[in-house]
């Protein structure tokens, strides 16, 4: 279903996108909802993406009762390079 959107835009930014949207065959409205669909597909996609890594990111964490110490992240490198 198709429900009408009012929106307040200047005349000179009217005036671009109609001739925009005649030169590509379309309407005004056409390019209006074929790039808020496109926004909303992109978001959408993206927040999928989000909350899959932070769903990695958790389980890469996730080390039980051990905690990460600064001093064995620098005492690991220093051994890796003969320090």
């Amino acid at each position: 279903m198709k429900r009408n959107l009012t929106i307040q835009l200047d005349e000179d930014v009217i005036d671009d996108v109609k001739a925009v949207a005649a030169r590509r065959g379309t309407s005004v409205s056409g390019l209006v909802s074929a790039y808020l669909s496109q926004l909303a597909a992109e978001d959408e996609a993206y927040e999928r993406a989000r909350k899959a890594a932070l769903e990695l990111l958790d389980q890469a964490i996730d080390r039980g009762d051990w905690k990460w110490r600064r001093e064995d992240i620098y005492a690991e490198r220093l051994n890796r390079y003969g320090r």
